[in-house]
């Protein structure tokens, strides 16, 4: 899976989404601007230590993504969308893509997307969930559809064992 932040703003949503598609096996595609830096020192300060596992590119624009993965099939997640992100089917190399924290995916580009629009429902007097919230919903549901394939199977206690693993 692949999930697409376009111009995201709050480095620490960045960072979490970075942790969940580390965990997941998923690619993480960053669009600029970006409301901070990618230098390792950033990193680093920020506690990113499983920033060098993560499948990670970085783009101009939405031209230049667009340009760079130009069979993608693109899901835009925006409270805005007439489908939720569970009435659709998700392919294992499929793009998810979340807007700014401030602003979400601008319309010009929703448009061109109308069909592959997706919202998470929430009530009426909500504006919208956190970024990361959002991201790790949408790709966990995606790989749930996919059988959760590549990933654990089960965990493991530390010091116990589990009843019926004896």
């Amino acid at each position: 899976m692949n999930i697409v932040l376009h111009e995201p703003e709050i480095p620490s949503n960045t960072g979490n989404i970075g942790r969940t598609c580390v965990a997941t096996g998923s690619a993480l595609h960053l669009i600029r601007p970006l409301g901070f830096s990618l230098d390792e020192k950033s990193l680093r300060r920020a506690g990113l230590d499983y920033w060098k596992n993560l499948e990670l590119y970085v783009y101009e624009d939405f031209q230049d993504f667009l340009d760079k993965n130009p069979d993608a099939r693109i899901f835009m997640a925006t409270t805005k969308a007439h489908k939720t992100y569970a009435d659709v089917s998700y392919g294992p190399d499929d793009f998810i893509m979340f807007g700014k924290e401030t602003a979400g995916i601008p319309e010009e580009i929703l448009v061109e997307y109308e069909e592959d629009c997706i919202r998470i429902p929430m009530k009426d007097d909500n504006r919208s969930l956190n970024l990361s919230n959002a991201a790790a919903i949408v790709l966990y549901e995606a790989l749930r559809q996919q059988h959760f394939e590549g990933l654990k199977e089960h965990g493991e206690l530390h010091r116990l064992r589990w009843k019926s693993d004896r």
